[in-house]
């Protein structure tokens, strides 16, 4: 495994530990500043507009865990096409929801980023970043 594939493996690990744990200052930061982000039929733009939609929905009480499927990572130089199957339980053990998550990241000075993610649920077809 290359260290970039290493590095990219431990940014989808870290999304979902800080999310998971409520960290959102630490989470958002994995995120590049003009983030396009596509969830549930919104399309988000930059970090103010995901964080204000995905925090509240992460308080304490609605808060599980991410599990993650190996992810299918197609590096080129310094942008990574990335596609991970999620799975999210609650703390209650029940599978809340299931899908795969379509990422484009790109490489800076401080590593790996998030340039985009489009989640898309189980049953779902994906509608693109530019859709």
């Amino acid at each position: 495994m290359s260290d970039d594939e290493s590095a990219i493996r431990r940014l989808l690990a870290d999304y979902c530990h800080l999310l998971d744990d409520g960290r959102f200052d630490e989470w958002i930061a994995l995120f590049d500043e003009d983030i396009v982000f596509v969830v549930m039929g919104n399309r988000l733009r930059g970090r103010d507009e995901v964080r204000s939609f995905i925090e509240p929905t992460q308080q304490e009480g609605d808060r599980g865990r991410h599990m993650l499927s190996e992810p299918v990572i197609e590096v080129d130089d310094d942008t990574a096409r990335v596609a991970t199957d999620y799975t999210f339980i609650s703390r209650a053990n029940t599978i809340l929801s299931t899908g795969r998550y379509l990422d484009a990241m790109r490489r800076t000075p401080d590593g790996w980023c998030f340039a985009s993610r489009e989640i898309v649920f189980s049953g779902d077809t994906p509608v693109g970043i530019d859709g």
